[in-house]
């Protein structure tokens, strides 16, 4: 079986080879984008196709020399030849694990503070610090969208950025003592993260007669000030009943612009959920109620520590995580996701 699927990704891997240098791919901006994708996915599967076939050669070798006589170091060879075919087998299994389809797309990225009150709102902002870091380090750009007391939103964007940030999504809980905690007592605050994948136009169909749409002036909580024209936007989509409102601009069309782009993003959203349980797929909640109980990942500054719960990794290098340094954390989460849709790969063919 195995045998077969190496032989399929490298029939294909050729194919894209020629066809990335094919003139009348190259120029079709389209067709050579997808192309471009689909060689950069497929490459790293076409490397282990290699592994694994020089991993057979070995072992075949090394059985041909021990039916001539046994030798010690020949027997090594086979047993390390032996244990690195089962190895990478299963990461070419892995490799070959469908993909999010939404992984390619930039995301917008929701925070607001949870429980905890005024801590919370603090603590949001740590965490909009973070992602932004995270992102900046991965040479992603970042875009401002909304910001006011205790909730940010913004977009990362770049090539894979969902990929990455997708794992993000959920509460986020914080144990501390707060700067006004004259006790010294440890609190505990949340903050929910959303991430969406940002969807264009054609992906999305939003009738504009489905949508209500007032402005007014911007200002109040989180407004840089008071605006004396009705730049501020507020759209509602009536068969969802998703409210978005936007001020951060000065202009009425950006800040509309901006309003539709986080309305598409959560309408395919909602249509994602609705699909999946419709089909009786298991999704977790990314944000829930924000109570203290239904977390993702625990930030305890007193021991330094942070876990994530979703796969039982700990660390103690608080400060780096909370600079952006979440690569850990995102490979890990990232195997699990692939070996969870390997396993799940498995059960339906046996069904």
């Amino acid at each position: 079986m195995i045998e077969s699927l190496v032989e399929q990704i490298e029939a294909r891997f050729a194919e894209l080879q020629d066809l990335i240098v094919d003139p009348d791919v190259v120029s079709d901006r389209k067709r050579n984008a997808e192309v471009g994708r689909e060689y950069r996915r497929l490459e790293p599967a076409a490397a282990l196709g290699a592994d694994w076939r020089r991993a057979v050669d070995d072992a075949a070798g090394a059985e041909e020399l021990l039916a001539e006589g046994e030798d010690p170091e020949v027997r090594e060879m086979l047993t390390t030849s032996r244990a690195r075919i089962v190895e990478v087998e299963e990461q070419i299994r892995l490799a070959m694990v469908e993909r999010d389809p939404n992984d390619d797309k930039n995301v917008i990225v929701e925070i607001q503070g949870g429980a905890g009150g005024d801590e919370a709102s603090l603590w949001a902002g740590d965490l909009y610090r973070m992602l932004t870091k995270y992102a900046e380090r991965l040479k992603y750009a970042t875009e401002g969208m909304d910001a006011s007391e205790g909730k940010y939103t913004f977009a990362i964007k770049g090539d894979g950025a969902y990929s990455i940030f997708k794992f993000e999504g959920g509460t986020h809980r914080v144990q501390r003592v707060p700067a006004t905690e004259s006790q010294g007592r440890t609190h505990t605050s949340t903050a929910t993260v959303a991430v969406l994948p940002e969807v264009e136009d054609v992906e999305v169909h939003v009738d504009q007669n489905d949508l209500q749409i007032d402005v007014y002036r911007s200002g109040g909580p989180g407004g840089q000030s008071v605006n004396t024209t009705d730049s501020a936007v507020r759209i509602t989509h009536r068969p969802t009943g998703i409210v978005v409102a936007m001020q951060d601009e000065k202009s009425q069309l950006q800040n509309r612009e901006k309003a539709m782009r986080i309305l598409r993003a959560r309408i395919y959203e909602a249509a994602l959920a609705e699909q999946q349980a419709t089909l009786g797929a298991e999704r977790l909640a990314q944000v829930g109620t924000g109570a203290r109980a239904e977390k993702i990942r625990t930030y305890n500054y007193g021991e330094r520590r942070v876990t994530d719960h979703r796969i039982k990794l700990t660390t103690h290098n608080l400060d780096a995580v909370l600079e952006g340094e979440l690569d850990e954390f995102t490979a890990a989460l990232s195997a699990d996701e692939k070996r969870r849709a390997l396993e799940a790969q498995a059960a339906a063919g046996t069904a």
